[in-house]
């Protein structure tokens, strides 16, 4: 079935967030999306409302729809509660997934590796996000699967660096990260929760390093390195 104007209006609105083409606090111009999706203001608003639900804007009155921010408050949120929820999900996942779920796990994971072999960071950042989303689909778990999902839509964005690697031990941390999708699969499959637990904690940690360097990407000057700048500027 073809899709109407509002879902694809919606679907690519969510690429775009994700893959930071549009910038996290960014305000929507409702005018120019209105005549680049063909829709009128109701049913812009109305996805504008759902992506909201759903965290990828924040509507404020007055002031229209801003893609979510990534400010210090919410970056700490973030990693203080991205292992914790990641690892109840996962565990959730080995007790509840379906065969048919573990097949749509399969074929993201079957993307993921397809698009690293041709290099495609766009579509392995893609593919990521969908892969953590199928184990939330696994889950079903009411409170757990939004948290999920909110916090996905942080870390996709912020994965862009560990999905551009620059050298060769970046790029053996992409290889092993695909792997690890691999023994989350097959932990899932044979229902050992303590197994994917323990993967999906290696998994965070994997590509945390690169995310904090999204959120910091230039150290602070150490002591010596301040005073002799200090100094440096007096001498001019």
């Amino acid at each position: 079935m073809k899709p109407n104007k509002k879902q694809t209006c919606r679907s690519d609105l969510i690429q775009r967030i994700l893959m930071l083409e549009i910038e996290p606090g960014s305000v929507l111009d409702e005018t120019e999306l209105s005549s680049e999706y063909e829709l009128s203001r109701t049913p812009l608003r109305e996805v504008f409302q759902r992506l909201a639900g759903e965290g990828y804007l924040t509507l404020e009155e007055n002031r229209g729809a801003k893609v979510s921010s990534m400010d210090f408050t919410s970056m700490r949120n973030f990693f203080q509660t991205a292992p914790m929820i990641y690892a109840a999900v996962a565990r959730l996942a080995t007790e509840n997934a379906s065969n048919r779920q573990i097949d749509k796990l399969k074929n993201a994971q079957l993307n993921f590796r397809l698009a690293g072999t041709h290099g495609n960071a766009n579509e392995m950042v893609m593919n990521n996000h969908a892969f953590h989303e199928c184990i939330g689909e696994m889950a079903a778990n009411p409170y757990l699967t939004p948290s999920l999902n909110r916090l996905l839509i942080d870390h996709t964005r912020m994965s862009q660096f560990f999905y551009r690697p620059s050298n060769d031990d970046e790029r053996a941390l992409v290889i092993k990260a695909s792997d690890q999708h691999d023994q989350m699969i097959a932990a899932i499959e044979n229902r050992q929760p303590a197994v994917i637990v323990e993967l999906t904690l290696e998994h965070w940690a994997l590509s945390r390093d690169s995310i904090e360097r999204f959120v910091r990407p230039d150290p602070l000057p150490v002591d010596g390195d301040f005073e002799f700048q200090e100094e440096d500027r007096h001498a001019v």
